[in-house]
Formats: structure tokens, sequence, C-alpha cells
């Protein structure tokens, strides 16, 4: 990519799009195109090939998706397929049809099995059945880049996936119903300590193990990959290390600064039991993460605390 290639990243108000802009910016680049989703909904096929058409980009960065925590997903399983297909199959194929020299689909590591062997490698696609609670998404996840394999196959489109492990940071979204655990965590012990309460009660056993990646970080391997990587199936992009919920609980309520006691309700569901990416083949190209997860969560609760005004009940 040069600093006045016609860039698109679609779904540039989300976290991860967010973060792509960013980047890119600070990076020089001068010639983004973007849309809100009030400007342009993705899963309109028509209104997706009349902007295509008009503005012409180079290269894509497909960020744009409908994402939440089990809540959601478990909830608006309809939504969470329906939405995700036609966003990543509209935008695909108009790529596709206008001739986009490079597109970076984003993915997620929900694709992979429920009960894989870890860490996860990128082989381990379709070998298993998923976590019921986020199938769904899975399944849509997993024909987006399947849609980028076949029209690389068939057509010799350079279209590329990257599947993250669990993101979180700057412009997260810290809403409980639909919120992703890290940023539920957030605020759950930030309300807690703001009404003096003397336990925070969270949902499952604690145990699952779950990898976490500070948002800027996914930017940078984004941006990597689109320079560096033109192969065929999906990319893992993770740190490597993961640590159980419990654990995580503990570092964010001590950053958060909540002094209470948690309780576990066992009742509700845990997940997937572990889900630690490898990502060797990242790694064995040169790139990995350099924010640390505490470092990354103290930037999360100074972003929250400079957003609380305007977060949603």
């Amino acid at each position: 990519m040069l600093t006045d290639s016609r860039i698109y990243v679609a779904g540039n108000n989300g976290m991860v799009g967010s973060a792509i802009m960013r980047l890119l910016q600070k990076k020089g680049f001068a010639n983004i195109i973007c849309r809100s989703s009030s400007e342009l909904d993705l899963r309109n096929q028509a209104k997706v090939n009349t902007f295509f058409q008009k503005e012409k980009p180079e290269f894509v960065f497909l960020a744009a998706a409908k994402v939440g925590g089990i809540l959601a997903n478990d909830t608006y399983k309809a939504e969470f397929l329906y939405d995700n297909l036609m966003i990543e199959a509209n935008v695909i194929h108009a790529a596709y049809q206008n001739q986009v020299e490079k597109l970076l689909f984003l993915g997620s590591s929900c694709i992979y099995p429920k009960y894989a062997d870890q860490p996860i490698s990128e082989t381990a696609l379709l070998t298993g059945t998923l976590e019921p609670t986020n199938e769904p998404y899975a399944l849509a996840k997993i024909a987006g880049l399947k849609l980028c394999e076949t029209y690389r196959n068939q057509y010799g489109c350079n279209f590329i996936s990257a599947m993250p492990t669990n993101l979180y940071g700057v412009g997260d979204n810290y809403n409980l119903q639909n919120s992703h655990v890290l940023p539920a965590l957030i605020r759950k012990f930030h309300a807690a300590k703001e009404n003096s309460l003397a336990e925070v009660e969270l949902w499952g056993t604690g145990a699952p193990r779950r990898e976490f990646l500070y948002v800027d970080d996914l930017a940078e391997a984004c941006f990597f990959l689109m320079e560096s990587y033109n192969g065929s199936g999906p990319i893992n992009v993770g740190t490597g290390v993961d640590l159980s919920i419990s654990e995580l609980a503990e570092i964010v309520k001590q950053i958060v600064g909540f002094e209470g006691e948690i309780t576990w309700n066992t009742q509700m569901p845990d997940g997937t039991p572990r889900k630690l990416l490898d990502v060797s083949k990242l790694a064995g190209m040169g790139w990995k993460p350099t924010t640390q997860l505490k470092e990354g969560i103290e930037k999360s609760y100074v972003n929250f605390l400079n957003r609380i005004n305007q977060l949603d009940d």
C-alpha cells in the first residue's frame, strides 16, 4: 500500500475498525474511505455495489460485523448469523467485481471446534463441533473466510483472512447486555466500587481459560498482514498466552480498585473450556504483539472512565 492508495475500512466506527483507522492515519495514509452504518448498510447488496463502483477502493479492511458476548450471541442467534453473512458476502463479492487489489477479512477464534487441541492451529478448522452459545456467529465467520479462499482459488483474488483471539481496548463495548467478558468485568467492578458493594457476582466457575489481545496490536497485525501475507487459508492473531477467567477477574479488580469479594454463579454457562491460539505461523513471519495484558487493561479502564457518561445503561 502507498500512502495515497484508496483504502476502505469497513466498520470504521467499531473497536477494531477505529484502531485500524488510527494506525493508518498515524502512518500517513491520507486517502482512507469510510462510511458509518447509517450512511451505508452493508447488509444491502445494491447499496454496497453502488458504493464500490463509485469509490473504487484498492485495499479493503473488512472489520465490520455484528459482535457480542455469550448472552448476546445466545439471545440473537438469527441476527448474528444473517447480519454477518450478508455483510461479508456483499463486501467480498463487490471487492471481486470492482477489482480490489487486496482484501483482509477479520474473522474470530470462535471458528474453531469447542474441544480443539490446544493451542489451536489453523488446521483445526472444521474438525469438530462448535461452541453452541456462539455457533451462528462462528458459522458466519467460517463462511467469510471460505469466501476469501474460494474467490482466491476461482478468480485469483488476493483476499486473506485473519483470525484474532479475544479483543479488548479503546472503543470497547461496555453494555452488560452484549459486551465481551473483559469490558463487562471492568464495568461491573467499577459500578461495585462506586456503590460500595461488598461483592460482585460473576458468571460461571471462573475456570475457563482465555487469551486476550489489545486492539491496537491487532491493528498492527492487520497492517503487517496486508503488507506481507498473500497466502490462502486463515492466519491466527494472538499473544500465545492465556489465563483463567478467575485470574483475569482478579487483575481487573485490582486495576479498578474494588476491595470487595468475588462470587461465582455456577448456574450460568462457562462457554468453551479453553481457547488459546497457536500463533507460530504469524510469529514465524516476524510479528508479535507489544502490549502486556495489565498495561492494556489499565489503558482500557482509562478509556472507560473517559466515556462513562456516554455509555448505555
